[in-house]
């Protein structure tokens, strides 16, 4: 039986990934730290290059307890990783890669959905990054659905769930052939939700993660 050690920012995130990828051939490890993002949000003495140590340390940790590779659910922490400075050789699948091929691959104009604000620069970074490295052109309008990410942080899941439900409906019902993504798992449960109730397609990235891993 394989095993994948899995880093989330926050707890909410291991019962989707637990749901949707453990099975008999593959045991599941979570690991969870949600003070980074939090320190680096409340303390401008914290730089990018301590961030990074955190994470490495975080990965070099985890690729110490007998996993065969780890996933990072975290865009943040994706983006703050130093990978040249990493002492282990466990393979690391990155949860916003196969989203990013899938975003980049659409050509007309699309809306990618956040709650989290503090997520944005960092899953862009990525996105453009790709997208120029690999001549994607993207027509992408970036939209943060205010005040509904700490409802989530406060264990108010139902609510969270509603307020962006009724969110992407409201997109939907403005114009129905809008071409949508919701950029973090902890929106995964409420896109599949507004899909089942609407008979539409909404983009995340645990569907993408799902067809990568096969």
């Amino acid at each position: 039986m394989k095993k994948i050690g899995c880093l989330h920012a926050h707890y909410s995130n291991i019962e989707y990934i637990q749901k949707a990828i453990a099975s008999n051939d593959l045991e599941l490890v979570h690991f969870v730290d949600p003070g980074l993002m939090s320190r680096i949000a409340s303390d401008e003495n914290f730089d990018l290059t301590k961030a990074q140590n955190k994470v490495n340390e975080q990965i070099e940790w985890i690729a110490n307890t007998n996993i065969d590779a780890i996933l990072i659910t975290c865009t943040n922490y994706i983006a703050i990783l130093n990978e040249e400075q990493l002492k282990t050789s466990v393979p690391i699948i990155k949860i916003d890669e196969p989203f990013i091929h899938h975003v980049c691959n659409i050509t007309e104009p699309q809306m990618l959905l956040f709650t989290n604000p503090a997520t944005v620069e960092g899953t862009m970074k990525r996105l453009n990054e790709f997208a120029t490295t690999h001549a994607k052109p993207i027509n992408i309008d970036v939209q943060v659905i205010e005040n509904t990410f700490e409802l989530i942080m406060q264990g108010k899941k139902e609510q969270y769930v509603n307020e962006v439900s009724n969110y992407i409906k409201g997109l939907l019902v403005s114009d129905p052939n809008k071409t949508i993504s919701v950029a973090q798992l902890s929106m995964v449960e409420t896109a599949e939700k507004v899909e089942r109730e609407m008979g539409v397609q909404i983009g995340n990235p645990l569907k993408t993660l799902l067809t990568y891993l096969g």
